[in-house]
């Protein structure tokens, strides 16, 4: 699928722009199979795709088309704050140029955080989002997208209950939420996705092509 291809689907034309910049022509197959999957008519989504194979615009069509379109919130979850940093500086790289405004927000001070109501999409962690909805927050019911990356850590000990009471609640509280769950590795995608209420997205497609071997006394033997 082309990029200018999205342009039918109503997909912001600074997010079209901004995939241009990156000399991105092209969607690559795991993309095109979540716009099939209903990735831009507002239907829950499991992506199950490798590692570099472009999961990150996948939310981000997602994100911008429902802010556009609802002007509600989007939040983008991930499990550590490394990598909620790292989300917060693209996201603001690509919402510099227009009127929506990121925030993150991933202290360990148990708070409702008001203030991030004047903010249209928040990189959150896992234990802040909980937090927020422990308190209560006034805003919450505004979220109309909620990116889960990493969503494999449901299998995690320590922070897999977290998230899947997270999650439990999102859905009962916010019956209008699309809901975008990422992963590299999934050991049961189907039954996963049924618990969203997911449509499925598996792909192989990777940007590198992976040789597995065994390393030893120096030589790797490639399979």
């Amino acid at each position: 699928m082309d990029i200018n291809e999205l342009k039918s689907h109503k997909v912001p034309d600074f997010v079209i722009k901004k995939f241009q910049e990156q000399n991105i022509s092209k969607l690559n197959p795991g993309q095109i199979k979540a716009i099939q999957h209903g990735l831009l008519d507002n239907k829950n989504l499991l992506v199950c795709t490798p590692t570099g194979s472009g999961k990150t615009a996948i939310a981000t069509l997602a994100i911008t088309k429902r802010l556009e379109e609802t002007k509600g919130k989007a939040v983008y979850l991930v499990p550590m704050k490394a990598l909620a940093n790292e989300k917060y500086n693209d996201y603001k790289n690509l919402l510099k140029d227009t009127n929506y405004q990121v925030a993150i927000s991933t202290g360990d001070i148990d708070s409702g955080s008001e203030w991030l109501s004047n903010y249209d999409l928040l990189i959150l962690t896992v234990e802040k989002m909980d937090s927020l909805l422990r308190h209560k927050t006034s805003w919450i019911s505004s979220i109309t997208t909620v990116i889960i990356d990493e969503v494999h850590l449901l299998n995690d000990p320590k922070r897999g209950p977290t998230l899947e009471i997270l999650l439990t609640l999102l859905k009962q509280l916010l019956k209008n939420v699309q809901l975008i769950a990422l992963s590299a590795t999934i050991g049961n995608p189907e039954e996963l996705a049924k618990w969203l209420d997911a449509n499925l997205v598996i792909d192989s497609w990777r940007p590198v092509k992976l040789h597995k071997g065994i390393y030893l006394n120096g030589e790797i033997e490639f399979s």
